[in-house]
């Protein structure tokens, strides 16, 4: 593609140089520039693109995107030079132009919420494939086209990795894909430019306000989803918002086109109802427009419920019939991190979860109190370089919760695991039994000696996570393949 036909949509631009070169590709990042490309120099958190022209030169840039003035000054290119007033917000667009604007050639569900935005896109992908529809999936745990793996190194990718692989899906033949939406993803502007048909509100709690600031400003981001990218898109779309969530109301009120709700508490479009809660999974019976069916998920805890209406709703928004949403809901048997057992033969329970918010530790606690007749040992802690605020908040829940803690490292990145648990500590009951153990995998050491018959011990934070972020490296570390480890090398298994 010319790079002028390239920049056309930018309703601001100006070039620097003469030129007209044939762009192969689009890069933000120097190290991936190939010959061909335009180079956009973004700025991000921790790094800016315009310290990095050269080497994008050196690496075959034909041409190069900027918003800097004073650098814009400064440059002396052989290629021509974009200017525009901000080049983050210029690269979706451009990436979008490029790709053919794939969203709008597929149906696009977009979940964003603070919890369940994972195995709710799981369990609508699940949906789609036992309705007959070849589906996608992007978010955290990766992304799949027709049930292939595709690793991605974001929970929402950037936006040219984003527009190729919505392109990659249209491709391969996908009808209709489900898709994490952070609120990171629409501050950054990753997402701008998707068209998506339903866009699902999980619920909005204690998280990511190192980002945000405010849980204010956390719930405008959100709301960009149901408001500003509706209104800029052709397609129809429908709001599946979940009626129990104290911000529901406010979510409907912004939202530009239908909504359809769900609950269990409040009254809903898609209603939840004769909820069972037992050591295989959750069984509901579900009201809906479409009729009523009863459920039976192989999925604990009573969040999951929550996560399979939304996905009901979103199944529903597209189209799907009934007893092929009740088919593919029971078609789901797990997700990986998300309230997974982990069974060697011992007689008491494991369970490996993702939980690393306040809300979402205490709900998998009561969950996990639910299916235990003997004590609950919890094996927690809390990212370092993120939000501190919810660090004691994240204690106390635990030391109400749990017969036993341990407080151990999740990811300290660049500050002092004693330090981060220093702070856990400092919110917990002086009454309750609490033990600090750095060492992550001493800590479930701990946990799993100190488990009887009939216990349950709850390994929460990192989930699917195989790696272990500290100050200096970056060390392979799966919760999961560690509880299994130390218990068939104990004899329990």
């Amino acid at each position: 593609m010319l790079l002028s036909e390239l920049v056309e949509p930018l309703e601001e631009k100006r070039q620097i140089g003469s030129g007209n070169p044939d762009i192969s590709s689009i890069a933000y990042d120097s190290r991936c520039v190939t010959a061909g490309a335009l180079f956009v120099s973004t700025r991000g958190q921790q790094f800016d693109g315009h310290d990095f022209v050269d080497e994008a030169l050196h690496s075959g840039a034909c041409a190069v995107m900027a918003d800097d003035p004073k650098r814009i000054e400064a440059f002396r290119l052989d290629v021509p030079l974009i200017a525009v007033p901000d080049t983050r917000r210029a690269l979706p667009i451009l990436a979008n132009h490029f790709f053919g604007y794939p969203s709008r050639r597929l149906k696009l569900v977009g979940v964003t919420g603070t919890k369940g935005k994972t195995t709710t896109t799981y369990l609508i992908e699940g949906v789609l494939r036992q309705a007959g529809l070849s589906a996608g999936v992007i978010g955290t745990l990766g992304a799949r086209i027709r049930g292939a793996p595709v690793p991605l190194e974001r929970t929402t990718p950037e936006a040219v990795e984003l527009q190729g692989l919505l392109a990659s899906m249209v491709s391969e033949g996908v009808a209709a894909a489900a898709m994490e939406v952070s609120s990171h993803a629409l501050a950054m502007h990753r997402t701008d430019g998707c068209e998506y048909d339903v866009g699902v509100f999980t619920n909005l709690t204690h998280d990511h306000l190192d980002f945000h600031g405010s849980i204010e400003d956390y719930l405008e981001t959100k709301l960009m989803l149901f408001d500003s990218y509706p209104r800029a898109s052709k397609k129809p779309f429908t709001a599946v918002i979940n009626a129990d969530d104290p911000r529901s109301e406010r979510v409907c009120r912004a939202t530009y086109g239908d909504i359809l709700t769900f609950g269990i508490r409040n009254p809903a479009d898609v209603q939840g109802t004769n909820v069972s809660v037992n050591a295989k999974g959750v069984s509901f019976l579900v009201l809906c427009p479409a009729g009523q069916f009863h459920v039976a998920l192989s999925l604990g805890g009573i969040f999951n419920v929550y996560n399979s209406l939304a996905a009901i709703g979103a199944a529903l928004s597209l189209g799907v019939e009934a007893e092929q949403i009740k088919s593919g809901l029971e078609s789901i048997r797990a997700v990986d991190g998300r309230f997974e057992s982990v069974d060697c033969g011992q007689d008491f329970a494991v369970i490996v979860d993702y939980a690393h918010s306040p809300d979402s530790l205490e709900n998998v606690l009561k969950s996990a109190r639910e299916l235990t007749r003997g004590r609950l040992i919890l094996v927690f802690g809390c990212g370092g370089d993120r939000d501190k605020m919810k660090r004691p908040v994240m204690g106390k829940i635990a030391s109400d919760l749990a017969d036993l803690c341990i407080v151990t490292s999740d990811n300290p990145r660049s500050e002092e695991p004693q330090a981060i648990i220093n702070e856990i500590v400092a919110g917990m009951d002086e009454r309750a039994s609490v033990e600090a153990i750095v060492d992550r995998l001493e800590a479930i050491k701990r946990a799993l000696d100190a488990a009887g018959a009939g216990d349950l011990v709850l390994v929460a934070g990192k989930g699917h996570e195989t790696y272990q972020i500290f100050k200096d490296r970056t060390v392979h570390f799966d919760d999961r393949e560690v509880v299994r480890e130390l218990l068939c090398g104990s004899g329990s298994g």
